[in-house]
This record gives structure tokens, C-alpha cells and sequence, in this order.
């Protein structure tokens, strides 16, 4: 697997080359803020959410990279931008890591008129998907074979995984992976984590 200096590398050609790449800017502040480089990370995330911006992870990491660049004053503003994106789309794993950032710089997530922002309370028999909390259909079973595909299987409805698949391939195309590569197939199931909700316990332990 390519180190995260050699990733770094990757993504910023990639978002030299193609500067309306938002997939390219997310990965590449992704890496930055992994390699303690916060300034640099804010900077490119802050590009990713000026072109795509419904990516709720995108606004949480942004948020961060400016606490940790110690800009509190402009994280402010864009987590709480970030928390009521992904409270309109019910990103609750988003939502509820924005709040505890807002709470670490002293301030509380913004109200939210008409927003239930509470976790969803399961109806009698519903299946209820871990990374949305919303009710959905169960997977048949897990989608691929080893513990991330069963986690998958017993945690995602098949609407968030369908909604996945949609973003892979956007993600496939934008980064221009070819899975036949050991590197660029851990890209992708980066971004899967990321955009599912894996645990790091899970990911560590495939």
C-alpha cells in the first residue's frame, strides 16, 4: 500500500490536473489533515464543499483541519454550515461528530427549524440502517465476503448501499481508479468506509 506521502503526491496531481475534481480535493485533504498537515487540508476541503456542497464528511473534516490549524473562528462557520447539511440529509455519523466539534470549541450546534435532529426511533420490525438512521430495507446478506462485508450486511439498508455503489463509481471515474491496482482498490474502499460509517475497529481487523 502507497505510503501517505505517496498518496498525498497522487491526489494533488490529480487535483492540479483537474481542478473541478472534488473527489480529488476531498482525498487529497483527507491525507494532508492523516499527515498532520491541517493548513494545507483546509484549504482543499474547503475547495471540495465549494464544489460539492451536500458532502456532509467533507464539511466535518473541514471543521476539523481548522481547529487543528487553530482557526476556531472560521471552523465555527463551516461546522455549523457542515452540521445543518448533514442534518437535512440525515447523515447522522457527520452530524453528530460536527456537534461534538462545535462543542470542543465551546459553542453548540445551530437549531434547525422543522429538523428532527434526534436519533429515529425504530418501528416495530423495521429494519433501521446504522450510517442514516432511517428506516430501509435489509441486505439479503452481506454484499462481499470478509468482516467489512458483514458488517455491511448486518448494519446498511440496501437504499444506503445503493446510494454507495452510485458514489463509487463517481469516485472510480473522478480519481481515475483502476482496481486492478492494490493502491487504487484501498482508495476506493477508503471512501466506502468513509461514506458507510465503518468502524476503525472493523477496518482494522480486514
Amino acid at each position: 500500500m502507497a505510503s501517505i506521502d505517496e498518496r498525498i503526491a497522487q491526489y494533488e496531481n490529480m487535483a492540479q490536473a483537474d481542478p473541478e475534481n472534488e473527489m480529488a480535493h476531498f482525498s487529497l485533504g483527507s491525507a494532508y489533515l492523516k499527515a498532520g498537515r491541517p493548513a494545507e487540508a483546509a484549504v482543499s476541503l474547503e475547495k471540495c464543499v465549494e464544489l460539492n456542497p451536500d458532502m456532509s464528511k467533507a464539511w466535518q473534516l473541514c471543521g476539523q483541519a481548522l481547529i487543528d490549524a487553530g482557526w476556531s473562528d472560521k471552523a465555527v462557520v463551516t461546522l455549523q454550515r457542515g452540521y445543518e447539511v448533514a442534518a437535512s440529509k440525515g447523515d447522522l455519523l457527520p452530524r453528530d461528530a460536527i456537534a461534538d466539534l462545535l462543542r470542543s470549541i465551546g459553542r453548540e450546534p445551530p437549531e434547525i427549524e422543522g429538523a428532527d435532529t434526534a436519533a429515529v426511533e425504530a418501528p416495530d420490525g423495521s429494519f433501521i440502517c446504522r450510517q442514516t438512521g432511517r428506516a430501509g430495507s435489509p441486505m439479503d446478506g452481506p454484499p462481499f465476503k470478509g468482516v467489512v462485508g458483514e458488517w455491511i450486511g448486518e448494519n446498511i439498508s440496501m437504499e444506503t448501499w445503493q446510494e454507495w455503489i452510485g458514489q463509487g463509481t463517481k469516485v472510480i471515474n473522478e480519481l481515475r481508479l483502476d482496481l486492478s491496482r492494490d493502491e487504487d482498490s484501498a482508495t476506493y474502499d477508503q471512501h466506502m468506509h468513509e461514506f458507510l460509517g465503518v468502524p476503525d475497529e472493523i477496518t482494522a481487523s480486514s
